[in-house]
């Protein structure tokens, strides 16, 4: 597996990595020894940049985290996340970017991760309530303390970066970013790389609709976030399954699947571009794994983005709710 640098932060990481939120919620059944298996393969297969963050589970995510990285620390580069807080109803969301909590988050993630440090900690959201030189003050503080090596924004707008970036370096910022969700193409691509930012793209394979696994609604678990996805319903679902049967015949065309040719269109944006797709099986991730021997030529990238330019995909990418907390 080959590596990338994030931005200008000198942080270097595999050219893949592996998101562990499906590991331990929103996605159907878990098993957590499948899950701890699928983490030993990626380390044999140089997927070396694990992301979770506090909130999935919550908690139980950093903590199979930390089971897995017990006696190889130092082969993981380790990426957690804080602001986003949960309470009793699993439906409710809030966010918090206050000082304080900022401090109490990261030492209970380092207690549950069972590390010293964190490679890359990022805000998850936005907290609107709190400036955020306040929030990115207190994570600086972190990095002085030696908890934390770098710091991340998730779903940070230009604006926000900018503002944040005069406060301390940002080596990262972590958005949605595939074939059918373009949006960080309209000023965030342009923000990060003006302020010497690493992209770290997340659900690049379309919450698994990419992968063409999902050909009706009623294949999605009971309990399945995506059911609640504005993308995955009605005639939005209809619609965005012809965008992937072309996808998937174009891969057919090219000798690889699906997911692999959506994974390889995201590594070709740019070397400072670094998908994590999210994955709990071996095969699945043995499967994107190989998107990093698909080789996409000019014709090819021009033929992708005929299938799915800007805006082709149907529906919000989150509900109307989730969507007001992604800032400028």
């Amino acid at each position: 597996m080959e590596t990338r640098k994030l931005g200008n932060s000198g942080l270097e990481v595999s050219a893949q990595g592996l998101g562990c939120m499906g590991m331990s919620e929103f996605y159907g059944a878990l098993d957590d020894a499948e899950s701890l298996a699928t983490l030993d393969r990626a380390l044999e297969l140089g997927i070396a940049f694990w992301d979770t963050a506090d909130v999935y589970g919550p908690h139980t995510n950093e903590e199979l985290v930390g089971r897995a990285l017990r006696g190889r620390r130092d082969k993981v580069v380790l990426a957690t996340k804080f602001g986003i807080v949960r309470g009793d109803d699993p439906a409710q969301r809030g966010l918090c970017g206050r000082p304080d909590y900022v401090r109490e988050a990261c030492d209970a993630s380092l207690g549950r991760l069972g590390v010293e440090v964190i490679d890359l900690y990022y805000q998850h959201r936005v907290d609107p309530q709190v400036p955020i030189e306040e929030t990115v003050g207190a994570m600086a503080e972190l990095v002085q303390a030696g908890k934390v090596r770098h710091l991340g924004l998730s779903e940070a707008g230009p604006k926000t970066l900018r503002r944040a970036s005069a406060v301390h370096p940002i080596a990262a910022v972590q958005t949605e970013y595939s074939l059918w969700s373009r949006d960080p193409e309209e000023g965030v691509l342009a923000a990060c790389r003006e302020l010497g930012i690493g992209f770290v793209a997340y659900s690049p394979l379309g919450r698994g609709f990419l992968t063409g696994q999902i050909q009706r609604f009623e294949d999605l678990a009971e309990d399945d976030y995506r059911r609640y996805s504005p993308r995955f319903q009605g005639e939005n679902f209809d619609k965005n399954l012809q965008l992937v049967e072309r996808v998937g015949e174009m891969a057919r065309d090219k000798g690889c699947t699906a997911s692999q040719l959506a994974l390889a269109w995201v590594m070709a944006q740019g070397d400072d571009i670094v998908p994590i797709p999210g994955t709990k099986r071996r095969r699945y991730l043995e499967d994107n794994a190989g998107a990093c021997d698909v080789s996409l030529s000019a014709g090819d990238l021009e033929q992708l983005d005929a299938i799915a330019p800007r805006g082709a995909a149907a529906g919000l990418r989150y509900p109307e709710a989730m969507m007001a907390v992604v800032t400028d």
